[in-house]
């Protein structure tokens, strides 16, 4: 009876030996996967904000087609007011607001470069929904930009509302959100219509521009952006009606709780400095402020960087080199811009709009 314990218990060990083994080889096959599958290095090591450090780069997803927003200049460099919180970003966590990589996107593949670790960060007039929030896997920031749908007719059609569009050919981009909302808009409305879907910003707006449709529709202001480059701007309006709400801000991929708080932060250092009247032009006189939450944005006091996993003078850094948000808005979209374009909603709090930073403690 002894010897047959004995017996058994030596081949117990020895599978339990092989089977250690095999454990360890399919820890090392699933290693290898990994590394192929062109996941970040934030997956097993942490969080993606300190890849970025290590590599000293932001990979930042953009439109790079949208005047205002996101824009390829004529000296061949992004331009835009996302495009600015972009550099915002690399100047908070690197301390240099040229330290970006632009990656520009489509509607279609803006989520996919989130989830696969192609870009660090979204900022590509993105509305914030719930099924983006869950489904999708993204996190947002705070709204940058406070938008509604619209759409755009020719000024000579005659259609003031959308009641005109009764029968008409309206041209979407797939991939967004204006789908749905044109569809759930027009049905409760009782409007009969028929939605021409393209691929692409640029093939809808040649489609709407030749005539094949009759209106076409998106977020104003990617409206009020594309009429500005258009052949003949005064030969379109834009209707009054807005068809839904869009909320538009930068998204990172959910689960990296700590690159989240560092772009949420990052966002709220320029509506705060904003608040307060610190702008790239005088933000070295604030230095020697004695106010302590200025102290605390600045990083000349406390530690909120370090809580971040961001340097010190994050806040310093971005206003210095990028500015507050009104310097951001205004010179992309607002008085300093083609644009002109009102700042409704996207007015601090204390000046009759919704923006309104969390407190610096």
């Amino acid at each position: 009876m002894k010897k047959s314990f004995k017996l058994f218990l030596s081949v117990f060990m020895v599978a339990i030996i092989a089977l250690a083994g095999c454990s360890s080889d399919e820890a090392g096959s699933d290693t290898t996967d990994d590394a192929k599958s062109g996941e970040t290095p934030a997956a097993s090591n942490g969080s993606l904000i300190d890849v970025i450090k290590e590599e000293g780069k932001l990979v930042a997803g953009v439109n790079d087609v949208l005047p205002g927003f996101g824009y390829v200049g004529t000296d061949g460099k992004n331009t835009g007011f996302d495009v600015d919180f972009a550099k915002a970003f690399a100047a908070g966590i690197l301390g240099d607001a040229e330290a970006v990589e632009f990656r520009p996107l489509s509607a279609q593949e803006r989520f996919t470069a989130v989830q696969t670790g192609e870009v660090d960060v979204l900022v590509r007039n993105t509305t914030w929904t719930t099924n983006r929030d869950s489904e999708v896997g993204l996190n947002f920031g705070p709204t940058t930009f406070y938008d509604g749908q619209g759409i755009m007719v020719p000024a000579d059609s005659g259609i003031d509302s959308i009641s005109g569009l009764e029968g008409a050919r309206i041209g979407v981009e797939t991939g967004t959100t204006t789908e749905l909302n044109l569809a759930d808009q027009m049905r409760a409305a009782g409007i009969n219509y028929e939605a021409v879907v393209f691929d692409s910003a640029d093939a809808v707006v040649a489609a709407y521009e030749s005539g094949s449709i009759d209106a076409w529709t998106t977020d104003k202001s990617g409206l009020v952006s594309r009429q500005s480059i258009m052949a003949d701007p005064a030969a379109h309006k834009i209707l009054e009606e807005n068809l839904s709400k869009e909320p538009l801000g930068p998204a990172v991929k959910g689960g990296d709780d700590k690159m989240y708080d560092a772009i949420v932060w990052m966002t709220y250092a320029t509506i705060q400095a904003e608040e307060w009247g610190i702008t790239s032009q005088n933000v070295d006189e604030f230095l020697t402020s004695e106010n302590p939450e200025i102290k605390r944005l600045l990083g000349t006091e406390g530690n909120l960087g370090e809580q971040l996993g961001l340097p010190a003078d994050f806040g310093y850094q971005i206003i210095k080199q990028v500015g507050n948000y009104g310097e951001i808005y205004d010179r992309n979209l607002g008085e300093g811009s083609v644009f002109k374009l009102d700042r409704g909603l996207n007015a601090l709090y204390t000046d009759g709009g919704i923006l309104y930073s969390m407190p610096f403690r």
